[in-house]
């Protein structure tokens, strides 16, 4: 009995989950499920090399501005 209502979840949790359109598409009634565009990927990469870069770029900036404070 267990084991029927963990598969039943299971399969409902992966029905639920499968998005047809793919990322960033409409669906009905939800609109996008992704913050920001997908559909020209050298904007896409800009925006992913400023996000992540800046993240390893600030603690040597923090790093070199407590260095030069007098």
């Amino acid at each position: 009995m267990l084991a029927a209502s963990v598969r039943r979840f299971a399969t409902s949790a992966v029905r639920r989950s499968h998005y047809e359109d793919g990322p960033g598409k409409a669906r009905a009634g939800w609109g996008e499920n992704l913050p920001f565009s997908v559909d020209n990927k050298w904007r896409l990469l800009a925006l992913m090399c400023g996000f992540f870069g800046s993240g390893f770029v600030a603690p040597f900036l923090i790093v070199r501005h407590q260095l030069l404070k007098k």
